[in-house]
């Protein structure tokens, strides 16, 4: 018996509509359970790679840090040392001007470096304890504090001299790499620790293969460059092969360059009574 409300034509509508509407939720329910797989796909694939690029994050920063200590300890000795600086200043139109030092070097944390020419200016010393640094004048009884970033001579600066490596000042990250006439470098970008640093932003080559420092570019806290340094003429020197000869040449007025030439280095084991400003006031009368 059919219902007097519904006919057999009624009674199949309604199971093709009935039929009909269940595979439409089907369909809709697969769609949605698809759009959140891939929802929890594209999560789980971020939370995996992001560990991944932290860890790469910092394997960066660890390969920066070692590859600025190995040029670090090409350039100078890691513990105490003794080396003699040439300093001559070449400028347009005028005679070189040429003045002699004396380092002494105990860490990046104490340095004195005494005038030896010329005789005039001789026995004028400066004294750096961490990031503090004075000058000793003979005709003077008290000392005078300098900037590191202060011009001591040409194109160099008190820090130049008186700081002996990187790694202690600025705070390193690879940029890239480049081939530069068949050799590959490192191209890191240094980044002061502090205002009292030398230099705000220093780029620094250094060669991939043996860790030579090869140039550095130097900048200001405005981020214009100041000058370039050139790393030549590598020779057995304080027990090891260093660069012996540094070209500074001024961006700022072209033509004028300071040339160092390093010689007599040797590994000391240097008494901390040197790097006191009572010991000095004795040594610069």
């Amino acid at each position: 018996m059919f219902s007097p409300k519904f006919g057999l034509a009624d009674d199949m509508t309604m199971k093709i509509d009935t039929g009909f509407h269940v595979r439409v939720f089907h369909a809709a329910a697969k769609k949605r359970m698809a759009a959140w797989a891939w929802a929890i796909m594209l999560l789980l694939a971020g939370l995996s790679a992001w560990p991944a690029t932290a860890q790469e994050v910092a394997e960066g920063d660890l390969l920066a840090r070692d590859i600025l200590l190995r040029a670090d300890r090409i350039r100078f000795p890691e513990g105490g040392f003794m080396v003699d600086v040439v300093i001559t200043t070449t400028q347009p139109d005028s005679e070189p001007d040429v003045r002699a030092y004396r380092i002494l070097s105990k860490g990046n944390s104490r340095t004195l470096v005494q005038t030896t020419a010329p005789v005039v200016d001789r026995n004028q010393i400066l004294l750096m304890r961490d990031r503090d640094l004075w000058v000793f004048l003979p005709n003077l009884s008290q000392p005078i504090r300098l900037p590191l970033s202060q011009r001591l001579t040409g194109q160099v600066a008190n820090g130049d001299l008186a700081r002996a490596n990187f790694a202690g000042d600025y705070e390193p990250k690879i940029l890239r790499k480049e081939k530069i006439e068949g050799e590959t470098y490192y191209v890191l970008q240094l980044d002061a620790v502090d205002k009292w640093v030398t230099y705000r932003r220093v780029l620094y080559w250094v060669n991939a293969k043996n860790y030579r420092p090869f140039k550095a570019e130097f900048y200001a806290l405005s981020g214009r460059l100041l000058k370039t340094a050139l790393y030549q003429e590598f020779q057995n020197l304080g027990g090891g092969t260093r660069p012996t000869r540094l070209v500074i040449e001024d961006a700022l007025r072209r033509g004028n360059r300071s040339v160092l030439e390093y010689s007599n280095m040797a590994e000391r084991d240097l008494p901390d009574k040197i790097f006191t400003k009572d010991y000095l006031k004795k040594l610069s009368r």
